[in-house]
This record gives C-alpha cells, sequence and structure tokens, in this order.
C-alpha cells in the first residue's frame, strides 16, 4: 500500500506503507524499542518528523502496527504448529525448535520482538507486547488443555518460560546450536511429562 508523503515542500513522493514497517520492524527488532528513537525511525524511513507524525501518530503507535506484522512475518506460527495432525508433545517441541531457529535467525536481530518489547520502558508499547505475549501463552494453554486440562497451566509455563530463556540467551549471542540443544532437550522433558501422565491414567 502507498500513500502521499511531503517530507519536504513541493511533489509529493510516494510512501510505501509495507515497506515502511518492515523498515521500522527491522529497526525495533535490531535494537529494541527503547534505543530507537523517532530521529532514528524518521532516517531509516526518509521522511520528516511531521511526516512521520501523521502517517503513524506516535512511537508507540508504529510499534504496535509493526507488532501486528511481526506476528505474522515473524513469530513462530503456533496455529499451524499446534493444529497440525500429531501428538500434542511434538507439537510442543516443534514450538521451542522452531523459536530457536527463529531467534538466532538473524544475527543483527535476535531474539522475540515481542518477549523483547514486554521489558521496555515506555507503557503502552510494553502493553502492547504484553498482550501480544498473553495471547501466546493462551493458545498454547488451551491447546494442552484439550488434552491435559489439570496439566494446561504448568505446562504452558514450562513452554513460554524456555521460550522466554531462548529469547534471551539469542539476544546474548548464544549459537543455534546451543539454542536448539536446549529447546531439544525441553521437548524432551514435555515428551516425559506426558508420556508418564498418560501411564498414570492408565
Amino acid at each position: 500500500m502507498t500513500t502521499n508523503i511531503s517530507p519536504t515542500r513541493g511533489r509529493p513522493r510516494q510512501f510505501d506503507l509495507d515497506e515502511a514497517l518492515a523498515t521500522a520492524q527491522r529497526l525495533f527488532h535490531e535494537k529494541g524499542y527503547d534505543a530507537v528513537s523517532v530521529a532514528d525511525l524518521t532516517a531509516a524511513l526518509g521522511i520528516k518528523p511531521p511526516s512521520f507524525y501523521a502517517a503513524f501518530g506516535s512511537k508507540s503507535a508504529l510499534y504496535m502496527r509493526v507488532l501486528d506484522r511481526y506476528a505474522v512475518t515473524g513469530a513462530v506460527p503456533l496455529v499451524q504448529i499446534l493444529k497440525a495432525d500429531r501428538p500434542l508433545a511434538v507439537s510442543l517441541g516443534e514450538i521451542l525448535v522452531q523459536a530457536a531457529r527463529m531467534y538466532a535467525a538473524d544475527a543483527t536481530a535476535t531474539g522475540c520482538m515481542v518477549l523483547e518489547g514486554t521489558r521496555c520502558s515506555d507503557a503502552e508499547a510494553r502493553n502492547a507486547a504484553s498482550g501480544f505475549h498473553v495471547a501466546a501463552q493462551d493458545l498454547i494453554r488451551h491447546a494442552i488443555a484439550e488434552h491435559y486440562p489439570e496439566d494446561a497451566d504448568r505446562l504452558a509455563d514450562f513452554v513460554s518460560t524456555t521460550m522466554a530463556g531462548l529469547s534471551a540467551s539469542a539476544c546474548h549471542g548464544q549459537s543455534l546450536e546451543r539454542l536448539l540443544a536446549t529447546a531439544q532437550l525441553a521437548g524432551m522433558a514435555i515428551a516425559q511429562a506426558l508420556a508418564a501422565k498418560s501411564r498414570d491414567s492408565n
């Protein structure tokens, strides 16, 4: 989608909104929300501050739109993984493996942008990121509850906590090999816990 933006006097130029959101996403992901200034954004987008505010309203409003985009283009595809026709333990393990791969995919933009956003100093941006995080947790919890309702909270917490640890480790430069080793070990623990639960119920 494009719109006309007039960063300076004279003829307006075409402003590609999708491209702008992609650029902003890379910047937020690479530096973290707090470290990105409006000046950084306008420089990266090639527009002046008045045009920035006219297009997005504020830095936090832009971040919210970027989070919507990240949910589609950069986040772990939870719905697809959880809806796959396979045992729940395999799906939960796959979530962790995919998280490890995605968090380490770009050396300049490591970790999960949503999880990192939940720790930023801006209340609006932090609340927006927290909303995405809670929604992801609920999705995992509901999928577990369909099969193991009594264990949904503890298993969902385990998956969420492991993902947070993988994100933090990726941000600190841990290699993909080590992240995958952690994800796979956590997946084995989930499989063993669910197998033990099945044996106890028989």
